[in-house]
């Protein structure tokens, strides 16, 4: 054949019609041909005999081969694949539909390490919110809002602690013989078999993936880094009510950066920075952050920012970034307050304890004012673009929004002890 494609072998059989790979491949149950199209030069199809039919696929490359998802290094190992798929969904579509309906998925080993695991951090978080609601509740100047959405608050802070997680799912190839999680069936093909978190190493069928519980508990050896990863997933992965960032960076600036002049708006050196974002990243909640190995707290409060500012998606996410902005543009204050509530029980849980937690210091960064300089409308300044981004990277709507980030922010910070 001439002209024929250098990814292609003696497979390829040039511009045919559908009529003549019919008669090429007629009676051979598993042959195949690749032919270009009549109608459409330049494309190419896949002509597989299954069935007693010839079946056409339109045929891509990209570096390997592909139909659909999965992609191979050889034309031989696409077809081998797809005829294993292509029986077993024949041969046992019955089958197939029940595995999701009667899995095992609830008695396996796994489950029952998980449930004990979560059972365990829930009791412990659990008391530990009540023991915060009460101390809350005694100190809060509660006229600030209406007591119907006050006790709604301590109510549902409750609930804020029952971290769930989805799965991190992403097509993998297994090597050997490998079965479900979820439904304990075997696993065929030979390639892209299933999908398997990256989190947690959960291993199911791909339609099985659809009816796994958001009960993924990360291991931290599969955690690779502190910064930059999903603040659920790291909060999990070590057990934690808040990321140990956050911990660690403001238990050492109330130690000894409060009345530091422009703390948060002055600026540490980045390499200094940088240094301390490796360190966490390296040793985890182990990491020295102490004055004698960083003396300016500048460079823990810069720290600090850009792990909120790394964050794959912000302390204030991304669903509910606009709900935050409309309760911005409400005039009548008590009317904004309770609006901007609402939409703060719509956060997942760590995401709301971490903001609970940064909003309760950014208050005592305000009472030493006199020595620092730094108001509740400077730190909103600060935080705004740092906690909240628009869901579209626009750089108009970042602009057109920063006045209501910045008025999020210095709200959140100046009603803490009745929005949390």
């Amino acid at each position: 054949v001439e002209n024929r494609p250098k990814y292609y072998g003696r497979e390829f059989h040039g511009i045919i019609s559908r009529e003549q790979a019919d008669e090429i491949l007629a009676g051979v149950e598993g042959a195949y041909i690749l032919r270009e199209s009549q109608r459409q030069p330049g494309c190419y199809t896949l002509a597989l005999r299954f069935g007693n039919q010839t079946l056409n696929y339109r045929l891509f490359y990209d570096g390997k081969h592909f139909v659909g998802e999965k992609r191979f290094e050889s034309i031989h190992d696409l077809v081998t694949d797809g005829l294993i798929t292509l029986y077993i969904e024949t041969k046992a579509s019955e089958y197939i539909s029940k595995m999701t309906t009667n899995p095992i998925y609830e008695h396996i080993g796994y489950a029952t390490l998980l449930r004990e695991k979560v059972s365990r951090r829930l009791s412990r978080t659990k008391n530990e919110s009540r023991k915060a609601s009460v101390m809350s509740e005694e100190n809060t100047q509660v006229e600030k809002i209406t007591s119907l959405v006050r006790r709604t608050a301590l109510t549902q802070n409750d609930n804020h602690f029952n971290y769930e997680k989805a799965h991190n799912f992403k097509v993998h190839t297994f090597r050997g013989p490998h079965w479900c999680e979820y439904c304990a069936n075997f696993m065929w093909g030979l390639i892209a078999q299933g999908v398997r978190c990256s989190d947690c190493g959960l291993n199911v069928h791909k339609q099985c993936s659809k009816y796994v519980p958001n009960d993924c508990q990360p291991d931290l050896k599969r955690i690779k880094r502190v910064y930059c990863c999903d603040l659920t997933t790291l909060v999990k992965a070590h057990n934690t009510q808040r990321p140990m960032v956050v911990d660690s960076c403001i238990r050492e600036i109330e130690a000894r950066g409060l009345k530091s002049e422009g703390l948060y708006r002055v600026s540490g050196f980045t390499e200094h920075i940088e240094d301390v974002k490796m360190a966490f990243d390296r040793d985890g909640d182990k990491a020295d952050i102490s004055a004698s190995i960083y003396p300016d707290i500048n460079i823990i409060a810069g720290a600090l920012k850009l792990y909120f500012r790394d964050l794959p998606i912000p302390v204030i996410t991304y669903n509910t970034y606009s709900k935050f902005i409309e309760a911005a543009k409400i005039s009548n204050p008590d009317e904004r307050l309770e609006a901007i509530h609402e939409v703060l029980m719509l956060l997942p849980a760590a995401h709301y304890e971490t903001l609970r937690y940064l909003m309760i210091h950014l208050k005592k960064v305000t009472l030493h004012e006199k020595d620092n300089f730094m108001n509740a409308e400077n730190l909103g300044i600060v935080f705004g673009p740092t906690l909240m981004r628009p869901p579209e990277d626009s750089t108009l709507a970042t602009l057109n929004d920063m006045r209501y980030q910045k008025l999020i922010v210095q709200i959140l910070i100046e009603n803490e002890d009745v929005l949390f």
